[in-house]
């Protein structure tokens, strides 16, 4: 099984606030809706790929 980490950036202000793995085969990116700490509330966090 080919498990990568990945960073969930937020949409709003593109602060990368988490990191979790993700199974890599045959997946679509992840967005969750997560607390952003700059934002100071719920925002929509989408998967970006560590650099």
């Amino acid at each position: 099984m080919a498990r990568e980490y990945v960073w969930l950036e937020c949409t709003e202000c593109n602060s990368r606030n988490y990191r979790t793995p993700k199974e890599m085969r045959g997946t679509d990116r992840l967005e969750l809706k997560k607390y952003c700490r700059a934002e100071r509330r719920h925002t929509v966090h989408k998967e970006s790929r560590k650099k």
